[in-house]
């Protein structure tokens, strides 16, 4: 009888010490499912690196002289140009050029400094540039444009750089920029800038 009572409190000791190890085990197991989960959603918004935009966002029109009967323009323009960086590093980019088009023809280009574009934030610049219409082909509609009192004009431009995470993980990225927008001749002002 003596054997049965201690074998049975052993017995329980036993499994105890068993539920006991096994608790500990489901509770680090949770705690390793928890830190993946964190890991990745870490991974799939702060380090998914996305290309910044690069925009023209106002132009205005400095000085403006054109001439219909023999067709040509002048103008001198100061733009607002963006770069919006929607990352968790900041961007860092070198210089770069806008080059401005009537038709397929140059007409300007305008450069853009090399600067740093902070974490989830917008870089505004302003660049001045100085157009005319000395590259465009004579028989082009220049001359019905400038009589229409409209001009439409694009841009584009490449920036390069990298997207710099917790300065240590450098991503190289490059941003393209084609806009199209109207100078109304009249009245000295450029609209309908849009921006793909």
């Amino acid at each position: 009888m003596a054997e049965s009572d201690v074998a049975f409190p052993m017995e329980q000791s036993k499994e105890l010490k068993r539920k006991k190890r096994m608790k500990c085990l489901a509770y680090v197991a949770a705690f390793v499912i928890f830190q993946t989960a964190i890991i990745l959603v870490f991974a799939l918004t702060v380090m998914r690196i996305k290309n910044p935009k690069f925009r023209i966002r106002s132009v205005l029109v400095d000085d403006l002289t054109f001439n219909n009967s023999s067709p040509s323009f002048n103008m001198k323009f100061i733009a607002q140009v963006t770069v919006k960086n929607t990352n968790f590093g900041h961007y860092k980019f070198e210089n770069s050029t806008v080059t401005f088009a009537y038709k397929g023809s140059q007409v300007g280009e305008a450069l853009v400094t090399k600067a740093r574009a902070r974490a989830r934030s917008t870089k505004k610049m302003n660049v001045t540039m100085d157009l005319n219409s000395n590259g465009v082909a004579n028989d082009s509609d220049l001359g019905s444009d400038l009589n229409s009192g409209f001009l439409t004009l694009t841009s584009q431009s490449i920036l390069n750089g990298k997207v710099h995470l917790m300065k240590v993980i450098k991503k190289k990225k490059s941003v393209e920029m084609n806009c199209t927008m109207i100078v109304n001749l009249a009245q000295k002002l450029v609209r309908d800038i849009k921006c793909g």
